[in-house]
């Protein structure tokens, strides 16, 4: 699952490895992200590795259930009426900008009306 929040971008998964101990693997780009993550809403995200050859360079594991709650705790707290203005706000304009894009991809998912 992708998610992207005014605090991170997220890849949220669950591996082989995650099944036993019932947990998920929490994936991102940047690891300030997961540290963000884990300060705000997700303080039992275990400790982040660092994979340069990985897709997702940054990952932490975390249970399923705390995962679930944080996800929850991240709903509630949305108090603005622009997503990509909020991100701007919280993590500057670059981000904002690259954000913007992956809107601007998925725009094209949206049928457009015919003539």
């Amino acid at each position: 699952m992708w998610i992207l929040t005014p605090i991170g971008f997220f890849s949220i998964v669950e591996k082989s490895w995650d099944r036993d101990p019932g947990t998920l693997t929490v994936r991102a780009r940047v690891r300030e992200d997961l540290d963000a993550l884990r300060e705000r809403f997700l303080p039992e995200l275990g400790a982040v590795a660092e994979d340069e050859r990985a897709d997702y360079r940054y990952r932490a594991q975390a249970p399923r259930k705390a995962v679930a709650d944080a996800m929850r705790r991240l709903v509630g707290s949305i108090d603005y009426d622009n997503f990509k203005d909020e991100v701007a706000k919280r993590q500057g304009s670059k981000r904002a900008q690259l954000y913007h894009a992956v809107w601007d991809v998925l725009y094209r998912l949206q049928s457009r009306p015919r003539r």
